[in-house]
């Protein structure tokens, strides 16, 4: 019996006619519903006109060039502040990750190779820095980002400390997004069978040779699906520049629709451009993700031979 057949059964002639017939009348009523509740009040607004839409789609619109050179530098700010805010939140999410898992495992040691005072004072130390990172993380992640942001924008100048705008975009979203990626990491690490840290402490190799060597490139290929999805709310969360008056995407947008007044025909264009580059971004985590599983499945029997052939070379110096 195959595996597909044991998870559910198999719907039959009668079920597949039922199944094609519902999606037929469902599809059939969402087209007439978007008709008459979004077409037609639409279109008896004038908001097809290409009065409207022209400076978008046609080249020929005296506006269609400047429009566009508008769109193409905030989507050039866009990508370059996500950009910068990936790599500083990976960067940052991996350190702190590795940070909190050996905090954690120093908490846990007894330092018996150490004085009893000395000893007594690491394991506290090692306590209060993982309660330290730890409500630092819980704070951090509890934040909205936008709070994040601003506050960053808002306080460093108080201390003397002036950037770009672009910068201060980069931290806000630095500042979130690593904690979120610290706990992704650390708690993909974590939930590792305990013996792999038992078998790289038996053969020698230190609590953080354990974590960079073993536990860490794991985490990073079991947990790549929400590490993805966490990048691709760090291009998203980019739109939150214009509340420090960051050029992004979203706040040349506001400048096209004050000039034009179609903010209906900027915010569809402008989205299916984001719908694009995050459905890309999702589709080359599928493609990296298939590659991966695809390297372990032709890994192992690689393996398998080259133990064939140890055992066998092992053997045959034993009889020799």
């Amino acid at each position: 019996m195959s595996e597909q057949s044991v998870l559910y059964d198999v719907p039959g002639p009668r079920q597949r006619r039922v199944t094609l017939i519902g999606s037929v009348v469902a599809t059939v009523l969402l087209v007439v519903g978007a008709y008459f509740l979004i077409y037609r009040p639409l279109d008896g607004k004038g908001q097809f006109s290409m009065e409207l839409w022209g400076p978008l789609i046609d080249p020929s619109d005296e506006s269609f060039p400047l429009v566009w050179e508008r769109i193409g530098i905030g989507f050039k700010n866009t990508l370059m502040a996500a950009a910068l805010a990936i790599v500083s939140s990976l960067v940052v999410g991996t350190l702190l990750a590795v940070l909190r898992v050996q905090l954690k495992s120093l908490a846990r040691r007894r330092f018996t190779g150490f004085a009893t005072p000395l000893s007594y004072l690491l394991r506290g130390l090692s306590a209060l820095l993982s309660a330290v990172t730890r409500v630092c993380v819980e704070v951090f992640r509890g934040l909205p980002v936008v709070i994040t942001i601003f506050f960053v924008a808002r306080g460093f100048p108080e201390f003397g400390v002036t950037f770009d705008t672009l910068w201060y975009l980069v931290i806000g979203l630095t500042i979130y997004n690593s904690v979120v990626i610290a706990e992704i990491l650390r708690s993909g690490m974590e939930g590792l069978p305990g013996g792999q840290a038992e078998a790289a402490s038996a053969i020698g190799l230190s609590p953080l040779q354990t974590t960079r060597m073993i536990l860490l490139p794991q985490a990073f290929r079991i947990m790549l699906p929400a590490l993805i999805s966490q990048l691709v709310v760090v291009l998203k969360d980019t739109s939150l520049g214009f509340i420090i008056s960051y050029e992004e995407t979203l706040t040349i947008a506001e400048q096209i629709i004050g000039s034009l007044d179609n903010p209906i025909q900027t915010y569809f264009v402008i989205g299916v451009m984001f719908i694009v580059i995050n459905y890309s971004l999702s589709k080359l985590a599928q493609y990296v993700q298939r590659r991966l599983a695809r390297g372990r499945r032709s890994a192992a029997p690689r393996t398998g031979a080259g133990d064939a052939q140890l055992g066998t070379e092992a053997v045959a110096g034993t009889t020799t």
